[in-house]
């Protein structure tokens, strides 16, 4: 069920349904431990900058998750944080990924972001949990 975030003169909240994708989708998290530190590093920039994430669901070569971030954050400056400093902390868990990614760069350019709200948040809670389902009829 919803719940909203009080704040001083404001009630709401601000989900987000995003996925992001490795550099030149190499699948890079094959592996489970390599799967476990990139969900790991996501969690830590997230709890840094009070990004909550609702679920997440780490693929080979892609990530799922749906995020509940500040209200006074926008999705630029949102994605900055979860990539720049997931891979920041990636790098430093596996050094070896230098060796595929030289420039530090973990993280595909792109990514995809959509509001969530109260109508579609069971659903878009469901698509990412079953994530192998869906990749597996493809």
């Amino acid at each position: 069920m919803e719940t909203y975030k009080h704040s001083r003169s404001s009630v709401g909240s601000n989900r987000k349904h995003v996925q992001i994708t490795s550099k030149y989708r190499y699948k890079m998290m094959g592996k489970e431990n390599l799967r476990v530190f990139c969900k790991v590093a996501i969690e830590e920039a997230c709890k840094k900058h009070k990004i909550e994430i609702e679920i997440i669901n780490v693929q080979t070569n892609h990530v799922h998750m749906v995020v509940d971030c500040p209200r006074m954050m926008c999705n630029a400056k949102m994605m900055q944080i979860i990539k720049g400093l997931s891979s920041y902390i990636l790098f430093r868990i596996c050094p070896n990924l230098r060796k595929r990614y030289p420039k530090g760069h973990f993280w595909n350019a792109g990514y995809f972001c959509d509001g969530v709200g109260n109508s579609n948040f069971e659903m878009a809670c469901s698509y990412v949990e079953n994530q192998e389902m869906h990749h597996a009829t493809q």
